[in-house]
């Protein structure tokens, strides 16, 4: 590396990003009641705004810029700390047709849902200027088939897998991220291979080569460009060679010995971070904060990222302007300002949340970009390779979390319960088909 390059890079230590995805941080307010929108009183402008978890915005002094730089406005942001209560909220709110903000954050597994059954309630951000600069499968997640743009992307979650130098050492594996990333390439079959060699070679007793099967199952599923849904919404994990794929390989893994049977993000998962319990997890970009605060300062420097078989991507969110706002115009340049590439930089830098833009992730902050914690990986080569490697279209359906959530629960019942994946698959299969008929 050249000095200029090493100039270049940026550390990014950020331990909360995370939890923009999962809603774990307690709801806070800038000062917006639970009522509808804004307006307009003595040539002042009031935006208001419903959020969930930490998007950035607020947390990182954005909404205070824009309101310094425009002294004539004023945002109220409502943030919520759980997305599930946040979307039965705003499905309430929708449903009444009152209620709403100005600007609305939304999920990805949200999208499609919404797209399908509650676009008119949304302003078509088609026509706003220069948001050429995302990923080009990224605004199609909330594009409808008539070509309304429902919102505009924040960010996303270009996978990796994340493990410990000290334990794969231990077990006679190499260490290096770019020797290790070796194991795997290619192929996810290679990393339960390396799972078993881990197993093999382990001198010890409680630790696990990965956390959980479900993992596993969601990083092959999201590299592809139908999951659970074809084009058409028509439900097709039943024969999806993909799913089976997932399912099958997650299944092995499971009755193998080779997870610690801890989902991640429940109860277990966090204590198995701190006290060493696996020895890998499959990680999205905004995951590296929580595993920081989780794994906790004794396992600095333990923990490192390597490049996943493929790529794939896990999370995101959107922001769009609600139809019926007072002040739409004036949202709309607030939604176009907040998510162009240059505060998505900012938020990346501040946060870890991985930008959607194509201009953003091109910058030197992001590319640029090492993890301190993780013995100064190069985050933003790292998952800026896996986000180029996101296919192009990425086909959502309107019960993808609930799916996703089943599938997890059903991979649970081979790791804690000593279910065959057959037996497990059938009460997958029955649970899918009574959340969706």
């Amino acid at each position: 590396m050249t000095r200029n390059q090493k100039l270049l890079r940026t550390r990014v230590t950020g331990t909360v990003s995370v939890l923009a995805a999962l809603g774990l941080i307690v709801g806070c307010s800038s000062g917006g009641d639970s009522g509808t929108g804004g307006g307009v009183k003595d040539g002042k402008v009031t935006i208001t705004m419903g959020l969930f978890g930490v998007m950035g915005y607020k947390e990182t002094g954005l909404l205070d810029r824009y309101m310094k730089e425009n002294p004539n406005v004023t945002i109220k942001a409502d943030v919520a700390g759980d997305e599930q209560t946040y979307y039965t909220a705003l499905q309430t709110h929708l449903a009444a047709d009152s209620g709403l903000k100005d600007i609305q954050g939304i999920e990805i597994g949200r999208a499609k849902e919404l797209v399908d059954t509650q676009a008119d309630k949304f302003v078509d951000l088609s026509g706003v200027p220069g948001i050429d600069h995302y990923l080009p499968w990224k605004l199609s997640q909330v594009t409808t088939p008539d070509k309304k743009l429902i919102g505009l992307g924040t960010d996303i979650g270009p996978m990796a897998v994340c493990y410990r130098k000290d334990l794969f050492e231990q077990a006679g594996l190499p260490t290096d991220r770019n020797e290790v990333a070796k194991l795997w390439a290619g192929d996810w079959s290679k990393y339960v291979q390396a799972g078993k060699d881990f197993k093999a070679g382990f001198k010890g007793d409680g630790v696990a080569f990965m956390d959980s099967a479900s993992g596993l199952f969601n990083a092959m599923i999201y590299g592809n460009s139908e999951q659970f849904y074809n084009k058409d919404g028509e439900l097709i994990y039943q024969d999806s060679p993909a799913v089976t794929a997932a399912w099958d390989l997650a299944s092995q893994a499971a009755t193998t010995g080779l997870t610690a049977k801890l989902r991640q993000f429940q109860p277990g998962w966090d204590p198995g971070l701190s006290n060493s319990t696996f020895a890998t997890t499959v990680c999205p970009a905004w995951m590296l904060g929580h595993i920081t605060e989780k794994a906790g300062p004794k396992n600095k420097g333990k923990w490192d990222v390597a490049k996943a078989p493929k790529g794939a991507n896990w999370g995101g969110s959107f922001l769009g302007v609600m139809e019926k706002s007072p002040v739409k115009e004036e949202a709309k340049k607030l939604v176009a300002w907040l998510t162009a590439p240059e505060q998505q930089e900012f938020v990346f830098q501040k946060l870890g949340n991985f930008p959607s833009s194509q201009k953003a992730l091109t910058s030197p902050a992001v590319t640029g970009a090492e993890q301190e914690y993780f013995g100064g990986a190069p985050i933003g080569e790292i998952f800026g390779a896996a986000a180029q490697e996101i296919p192009d279209e990425q086909v959502l359906g309107r019960k993808d979390g609930t799916i996703k959530d089943i599938f997890s629960q059903g991979l649970t019942l081979i790791e804690s319960q000593n279910k065959s994946p057959e037996e497990a698959w059938k009460t997958t299969d029955e649970r899918i088909k009574k959340a969706t008929g």
